[in-house]
């Protein structure tokens, strides 16, 4: 990387560098590479002018497939995004293949359902999520955010000899998840569980959650993603057990709201309510999460942003969490699949065509974002896809996230002004979120 002189940065490897051939995105070892390489593979890619084609990765108990077309552009992932009748969530849009039967009782929610049914559920949902609703949770979430960092200085405090903090176990993934296990009505002696379970399900990838490495053999992985399915089904007892209880006497949270709702004429079904309630549990804290873990990262890499926004907080908070989202993309990508011939842009698509949605890619389209890979937060326009693209799918918490994101740094540069990333971060091994397993983090102690 090389910093400019705004303080902003732009990575040194450029499209030309790579040949697009030599790029697989099904391989778990490109997700491995450092973030600039693989930028500099996504502009490759969009160099192109045409999607290119990919071999699905293999899975076992799914075979291999037909593989999948990625969609790296701006214009192309937006389109794909808006016209959701020709390019369809079901029967699935989380994972290349379609998830083995005994792990997509668990996870297969409403981000696999288009409309009219994806609709009338998400109805229910998004009330909680509104912005007169949320503005109602300001106070609570402002006190735990205080409290967050009264114990992140304590911690700090009982370490005399100066080694750094996890900042993502001490701040990043604490606001995000008591929030959305409040909203639910998830007990606090049960929120490490939740975050366990979590890391399991979003990183099923990933050696230190599900023992998968990029080499291992059919059987191994297997058994890896057995692990994932545990977790699952453990979430979904959980939401069992709390569905009951809120059946039974509804006490105003979102648990209540799910498990009472009228939708096509019939309440949720166990199950049903179990893929929603594991949806909610695992997007609503582990995309936040990475965000705020990345905020750190890009400020302290890049001081003079720092500076501009430490100079003017509430002026530049917006712009600055629009750019981490951006910069970042917690969700790298989302797959859609082909009802019907169709040409797009130029290209010529089959009905029963898959296409990923690369949003990282999109993100850094050199025709929409002037110096893309530049951090930049006095961005405008900034019209990223980082909380998805425009349609029935855009994330449904994105307000809520922007403003975690934003109660959290305001706690913490107020209180702790040199709080800054003091390492290298360990990342996750994955091609669904960008995120950071842990971040050394050190500041004065007040």
């Amino acid at each position: 990387m090389t910093t400019r002189q705004d303080g902003g940065t732009t990575g040194e490897t450029g499209p030309r560098d790579i040949d697009p051939r030599d790029i697989d995105l099904s391989d778990l070892r490109f997700w491995g590479r450092p973030l600039d390489e693989r930028a500099a593979a996504f502009a490759a890619l969009r160099a192109r002018g045409t999607p290119a084609f990919f071999a699905d990765p293999p899975v076992p108990f799914t075979g291999r497939g037909g593989g999948y077309w990625a969609l790296v552009s701006h214009a192309d992932v937006t389109e794909a995004s808006r016209n959701p009748h020709i390019f369809s969530s079901e029967p699935n849009a989380t994972t290349v293949i379609d998830s083995p039967g005994f792990l997509d009782r668990y996870i297969n929610s409403m981000i696999n359902m288009d409309d009219p049914r994806h609709a009338k559920i998400r109805r229910v949902v998004s009330r909680a999520f509104s912005p007169r609703m949320l503005a109602k949770t300001e106070d609570d979430i402002a006190a735990r955010a205080a409290r967050i960092v009264d114990e992140l200085i304590a911690a700090r405090a009982a370490r005399p000899d100066g080694e750094p903090l996890d900042f993502v176990a001490h701040a990043a993934v604490r606001l995000p998840v008591e929030v959305i296990c409040d909203m639910l009505g998830i007990p606090d002696a049960l929120h490490p569980r939740v975050v366990r379970l979590t890391n399991i399900v979003l990183g099923n990838s990933d050696p230190e959650y599900t023992g998968i490495t990029p080499d291992m053999g059919r059987l191994r992985t297997g058994l890896g993603l057995a692990k994932v399915a545990r977790a699952g089904r453990d979430l979904h007892r959980l939401a069992a057990r709390l569905g009951r209880e809120r059946a039974a006497e509804p006490t105003g949270d979102l648990t209540s709201a799910l498990v009472n709702a009228n939708v096509d004429g019939e309440k949720l079904g166990t199950r049903e309510f179990g893929t929603f309630f594991l949806l909610l549990v695992v997007a609503g804290n582990e995309t936040t999460r990475t965000a705020i873990a990345h905020g750190l990262q890009l400020l302290t890499d890049n001081p003079a942003q720092r500076g501009l926004l430490l100079d003017d907080f509430d002026g530049r908070i917006g712009g600055a969490v629009e750019e981490i989202v951006r910069y970042s993309t917690p969700v790298i990508c989302f797959r859609r699949n082909l009802t019907r011939d169709h040409v797009m842009n130029g290209h010529a698509f089959a009905a029963g065509d898959k296409v990923m949605l690369f949003y990282n890619s999109a993100n850094r389209d050199e025709t929409v974002f002037d110096d893309p890979d530049a951090f930049d937060i006095t961005r405008s326009p900034n019209p990223h896809v980082g909380f998805g693209g425009p349609g029935p799918h855009f994330c449904l918490g994105a307000n809520l996230a922007r403003r975690e994101i934003t109660v959290m740094f305001r706690e913490l540069f107020t209180r702790l002004p040199d709080l800054r990333a003091a390492g290298e971060p360990d990342r996750l091994m994955s091609s669904f979120i960008n995120g950071y397993k842990r971040l050394p983090c050190t500041f004065t102690v007040p």
